[in-house]
């Protein structure tokens, strides 16, 4: 807690006002809308410069969750939120379950519409949440936050450390806080906002590449696609039935009568679909492979090579 005595913080370099936009209420919007656009083209050079360090934490969560663990993110406000839209994304698109990906936003699901901003100074709440996760060794515990030292984010962290998980940090500040507290800190500096503070632009848009490259490219290499398609997508309405049939008849080279009449057969499960198209198997046969295999269609088809 700040006391009275104490000078405030130094900003950060998120909360910094940036010169040339100091006028944008006198701006048009033609020009507002180039200079908003060629702002947003720095992040991903932002981006680019930590990747690196993107790719060993990547490498370190695939090993963790390829032993069963759980991919978590934490965070408060815009960063909590993109972790809630990444996570909830994985479900349709990779097939896992909200058990094995999920996020914790300080204040809890209200916060996911409407702004819980005083929830994000509670550091002893985030380090609940760990406990109440039952957060182990196995887990991968991705902590958002721009500035870096977002209390309930560094609780959380804290904590979970304490309980074994691997820890990263995606901040868009330099030697913040929470870079020195997790094992892997990602820090994608992208400078001043448009609008002084509001880090929904650049830096949220910075936070959701990382959180793209994060969990894409784990469900990649758990083996949730095969030849670059959703192999695992979950076809819950019409557009991903198409598309399920399209992989089907890519993979098998079926027609879509033969490759849908087979989705249906196998309860829309693409990976069983394919297996017995390409293999002749029956769907319990096809089923026990793909289970003796840990699910993955490229190990199971590998087998019968």
């Amino acid at each position: 807690m700040i006391r009275q005595e104490d000078p405030p913080p130094e900003p950060s370099v998120t909360e910094r006002a940036d010169p040339r936009f100091a006028r944008i209420e006198e701006t048009s919007i033609t020009d507002l809308a180039r200079q908003m656009n060629t702002a947003d083209a720095t992040v991903p050079t932002a981006v680019a410069s930590e990747l690196p360090r993107i790719t060993a934490a990547i490498e370190a969560a695939v090993a963790r969750m390829s032993r069963g663990g759980r991919l978590i993110y934490v965070g408060a406000g815009t960063s909590g939120r993109l972790g809630v839209l990444d996570a909830s994304e994985c479900r349709p698109t990779f097939n896992v379950g909200p058990e094995q990906i999920f996020a914790i936003i300080a204040g809890g699901p209200q916060a996911i519409v409407d702004a819980a901003e005083g929830a994000e100074d509670d550091a002893e709440a985030g380090a609940w949440e760990m406990t109440d996760a039952d957060v182990g060794p196995d887990d991968t515990l991705v902590g958002l936050a721009s500035s870096g030292r977002t209390p309930f984010v560094l609780g959380a962290m804290r904590r979970a450390r304490e309980l074994g998980a691997l820890t990263i940090g995606v901040s868009c500040n330099r030697d913040s806080e929470l870079s020195a507290l997790v094992e892997r800190p990602i820090e994608v500096v992208v400078g001043p906002e448009l609008v002084s503070g509001s880090t929904r632009l650049k830096a949220g848009t910075a936070q959701k590449l990382v959180l793209n490259m994060i969990s894409t490219i784990t469900m990649v290499k758990l083996g949730k696609t095969y030849h670059g398609l959703m192999v695992a997508v979950r076809p819950t309405n019409e557009k991903l039935r198409a598309r399920a049939i399209r992989i089907v008849c890519s993979l098998t080279g079926a027609d879509e009568e033969d490759a849908g009449a087979m989705l249906v057969d196998s309860g829309y499960d693409v990976a069983t679909a394919v297996l017995r198209l390409r293999l002749g198997l029956s769907q319990d046969a096809a089923t026990d492979r793909l289970r003796a295999a840990n699910g993955r269609l490229d190990h199971a088809l590998e087998e019968s090579a």
